[in-house]
Order: structure tokens, then C-alpha cells, then sequence
């Protein structure tokens, strides 16, 4: 890779998280440096494509007037999927404007538009880090805003999409919150015991 080329992808970076820190979801910005961290545990030697997916792979939540709402799908499913493609789009807008070459844009455009489901050995790889992630940054958040119902629904959904090797990691996490701490507790003993 070039010097310029990597000139581009910093810059790249650091528009996506200018971006990221005027999301009004509070997590967003520790949850995108988060996720690729924890994709740099799980494969040490992801590629420039996958973090620059793993960076900006909520974009859209950062647009409020491009948004996905929730409300808009009757399946939590869909909206995922509409997210998911939402923030692949708005990160080509962005790869374009740094100058990005168009064959990492495409790869990132389809890491970040299969983000949620997987799809091949790194798509998976970037929805394994994404959902631990969840986990260790978004969910205090998330229970903050959405309490014990929502937030044992999202819990659920995500801890059984993990694969089962990285299931034990989400023991390891601990919550300032009481509350959500023993929530946890509950719902991991829940979900053994449908496994």
C-alpha cells in the first residue's frame, strides 16, 4: 500500500469518527474505538478494510436526519438489516470524499452491509466483534434508556448470535449498575439452560 493511500485512510478514519462523536447515542464513539479493538483480539491481523468496517459500521445512528428508526420495521430482523445497509451507504459517501480506492469501498460497503448477519469468515468476524462489544460498551447504556424488558430482549438476541467460543467472554464483564449487574447474572443462567 502507498503512502497516499494510507494518508487516505487515516484521514478516512478520522472523518468517520468526527462523525461518530456527534451521535446523540452517547456510546457511539467508545463503542466504534471498542469494536476494533476487540476485532484486533480476535484476529490480530485484520486488515485495513475490516477496521475501517468495524469503525464505521454504526455511522448512520451518527445522522439524525438519515437515521433508521426501529419504529420503522415491524421486525427487530429488518431494521437490523436496514441499519446495517444505511450505514454501509452513508460510508462509501464518506471513503469517496478521503479518496479511498474503489476496491477497499467495495469491500468495506459489503463488511459494513453484512455487519449484523455475517456472511463469510470476516463479515462474521466484524458481527462477532460488534456483539461482544455490545455487551462490554453499549448495554449500561441501553439499559439506562430502554430498562429491564427491552434490554433483557436485546441481551437474549445478541448473546445467541455469538458464536459458542466467545459466548464465556460476556461472563467476564462486570457493571457498575447493581441492577443490570444481577439482570445479567439471570439472563446468562436463562440461556444456558435453553442451550
Amino acid at each position: 500500500m502507498c503512502s497516499r493511500e494510507m494518508d487516505n485512510i487515516e484521514w478516512a478514519k478520522k472523518r468517520i469518527m468526527e462523525v461518530i462523536s456527534r451521535s446523540h447515542t452517547p456510546e457511539d464513539p467508545h463503542h466504534a474505538a471498542n469494536i476494533v479493538q476487540w476485532l484486533l483480539k480476535l484476529n490480530p491481523e485484520a486488515d485495513e478494510g475490516l477496521q475501517i468496517a468495524a469503525l464505521g459500521h454504526d455511522i448512520e445512528r451518527a445522522i439524525e436526519k438519515r437515521k433508521i428508526k426501529r419504529l420503522d420495521s415491524d421486525h427487530y430482523d429488518d431494521f437490523k438489516q436496514a441499519h446495517a445497509l444505511n450505514s454501509a451507504v452513508i460510508l462509501v459517501e464518506i471513503l469517496r470524499e478521503c479518496g479511498i480506492s474503489q476496491k477497499l469501498i467495495n469491500d468495506i460497503f459489503h463488511l459494513v452491509k453484512r455487519h449484523e448477519t455475517g456472511y463469510d469468515s470476516r463479515a462474521d468476524l466484524l458481527r462477532d466483534a460488534d456483539g461482544i462489544s455490545f455487551f462490554h460498551v453499549n448495554l449500561p447504556f441501553y439499559f439506562t434508556r430502554n430498562g429491564f424488558d427491552e434490554t433483557k430482549r436485546r441481551f437474549m438476541w445478541g448473546y445467541r448470535r455469538l458464536p459458542d467460543k466467545l459466548k464465556g467472554i460476556i461472563n467476564e464483564f462486570k457493571y457498575p449498575d447493581e441492577e443490570l449487574m444481577s439482570s445479567v447474572r439471570e439472563w446468562l443462567a436463562l440461556c444456558r439452560r435453553s442451550e
